[in-house]
């Protein structure tokens, strides 16, 4: 009875451990993914400014641009994560961001202005259809 026990112990074990490598696999798989097209993404900008300032860019300089692209992105997503769990939020808002951009002022300034800009078409969206719901209790005032 204890050596069945042990056995039905064991097997969980290996079972959560088989659950645990694979989780690990899949994450690293997905991160080795994520890096490829941040990889490919820089080396594109890389082109680009080399084509308009008719340089080039070395494999490795990519491959340094593309380490520290990467990082530094992982270093945004933790920071926007322990503010938001700051301000005791499950979701990351704008407030977020700009509290991650804040150290660099010409990004804090370009995503203030977006903000800026969805913040309106926000207003200017609900104005619409505040003025639809409007025009349309009038309507159904003036059949009455």
């Amino acid at each position: 009875m204890a050596a069945l026990l042990l056995f039905h112990s064991l097997q969980r074990a290996v079972i959560e451990l088989h659950s645990v490598l694979n989780t690990t696999e899949f994450e690293f798989l997905e991160d080795k993914r994520l890096k490829a097209a941040v990889h490919f993404t820089v080396g594109r900008l890389c082109q680009k400014v080399a084509e308009e300032h008719h340089r080039g860019f070395s494999r490795q300089v990519i491959a340094a641009l593309t380490e520290t692209t990467f990082r530094q992105c992982d270093i945004f997503a933790k920071d926007l994560e322990a503010f938001a769990r700051h301000a005791k939020r499950s979701t990351v808002t704008a407030e977020d961001v700009k509290l991650v951009a804040r150290r660099s002022t010409a990004l804090f300034i370009y995503i203030q202005n977006k903000c800026d800009e969805l913040n309106q078409e926000q207003n200017d969206s609900k104005k619409k259809s505040t003025g639809k719901r409007k025009s349309r209790d009038t309507e159904e005032e003036s059949r009455e």
